[in-house]
């Protein structure tokens, strides 16, 4: 059996339902950023800030970026594993998709947090 240490779990159903759940999360954050935009949003940059200034908003964002990186690596893990089959090209793709993701769950965070 070959075991491989860089997917999330190294549980397939636990990988599956991750990723089913940060879907879901996505979906919903997706209606609520478009319902917003069309049902009060007059296009004012002051608006936008001030909607961005709710805790709700800033962790409900958070957590459709942290499902937006779980959902990616999942799914960049998979495609890897099935169709690079040299590890060390495979670790090399691995490797770039977890410093992007990293550095844009921390870049989003910035955004979202910072001064």
């Amino acid at each position: 059996m070959v075991t491989n240490v860089t997917n999330f779990s190294r549980n397939g159903l636990s990988d599956w339902l991750l990723q089913r759940f940060s879907a879901v999360v996505l979906g919903l954050y997706s209606v609520f950023i478009v319902g917003y935009m069309v049902i009060s949003f007059d296009g004012s940059y002051e608006q936008w800030s001030a909607f961005f200034e709710s805790t709700f908003v800033r962790v409900f964002t958070f957590l459709s970026i942290l499902s937006i990186a779980a959902h990616a690596w999942i799914g960049l893990w998979t495609i890897s594993t099935d169709y690079i089959k040299p590890t060390a090209i495979r670790f090399v793709f691995q490797t770039v998709c977890n410093l992007a993701l990293f550095t844009y769950v921390v870049w989003g965070v910035q955004v979202l947090w910072g001064a």
